[in-house]
């Protein structure tokens, strides 16, 4: 099957998740057997989509032991990759779950710093890419990358004609909102930090979606909302879709999902609230298992068919 999805991760990581019976100070806990896994937007969205039947190639970041690990557990996921490698370790990170509490910690360690001649070999490794229809930039960016290298993507998108989604915040985000891309998909925390605000109400977060499509800054936006679903605007119609109650374990993944599914249901030519809406259903999917554990296409497959839709006025 060719690839028809190239995901970028600049600041990947390996996941680490275990458990204690309660999380306590100063005290030895002892921890069940921890598990790695690949982690890092992009490369959680690459996970997913190759559970769900599609192809895509994973273009990242990586050094020292961790990108060794990360490279190997890749493979044994049979994702195909990019990988630039680099003279730092690639980070770990560690999610801990208080099974009396019946709550989860994550603790995110710092980025390895990336020197220039490392990202620019990312960014050609982009402009030989061929035959690619939607490209995913998802996840932070480490130091030593500038702000505006998604600005540097779309560039490149733009003339190879390729569909360009985004799933970032902070000055990233604030920089890309210049160019014209296909799909953001903000969370509503993500979005309302881009204008400066602590909060947003869904009709605020409506609103001002609806001028950023208006304004070109985007063909179509996708605000996940957590376990209410996500909204969907577009020029002409905006969709509130919520998924059925479940029993929440993780929130780790659930964003990557998400993109995921709308990104795999888009390359299966399906319309894009379909795609949206499965896209939900793999989220949440996503937060029905515990650590860093990411969606499964059974599930997301049953809970799409209770997935609803609203058109919003």
């Amino acid at each position: 099957m060719k690839s028809k999805i190239l995901t970028i991760t600049m600041n990947p990581s390996i996941d680490k998740s275990t458990s204690v019976d309660c999380l306590l100070a100063e005290k030895k806990l002892k921890c069940s057997e921890p598990k790695s896994e690949p982690g890092g937007g992009g490369i959680n969205v690459s996970r997913v989509i190759k559970r769900l039947g599609n192809d895509t190639i994973a273009a990242y970041l990586s050094g020292g032991y961790n990108g060794k690990l990360l490279k190997q557990l890749l493979i044994k996921e049979n994702i195909k990759t990019k990988a630039i490698t680099c003279f730092n370790n690639t980070r770990e990170n560690l999610n801990v779950f208080d099974q009396k509490n019946k709550l989860q910690y994550r603790f995110l360690m710092p980025s390895a710093t990336i020197f220039e001649n490392e990202w620019k070999k990312l960014i050609s490794e982009i402009e030989r890419v061929s035959n690619i229809e939607y490209l995913v930039c998802s996840g932070s960016i480490p130091i030593g990358i500038p702000d505006d290298i998604l600005r540097t993507i779309y560039s490149i998108a733009k003339m190879k004609k390729i569909k360009l989604i985004v799933d970032s915040s902070g000055n990233p985000l604030k920089e890309i909102i210049k160019d014209s891309v296909y799909l953001l998909k903000p969370n509503i925390n993500e979005l309302s930090s881009l204008i400066g605000k602590e909060t947003l109400s869904t009709n605020d977060a409506t609103s001002l979606a609806k001028s950023f499509v208006s304004k070109g800054i985007c063909e179509i936006m996708v605000i996940s909302l957590g376990e209410e679903g996500a909204l969907l605007i577009e020029k002409e119609s905006v969709h509130k879709i919520s998924p059925p109650s479940i029993i929440k374990l993780s929130t780790v993944g659930a964003g990557d999902s998400m993109v995921a599914g709308i990104v795999s249901k888009l390359a299966d030519k399906k319309e894009i609230l379909e795609a949206v809406k499965y896209g939900v259903a793999c989220g949440t999917a996503a937060a029905m298992n515990q650590g860093t554990e990411l969606c499964y296409k059974a599930d997301a497959d049953q809970l799409f068919l209770n997935i609803s839709s609203t058109e919003i006025v």
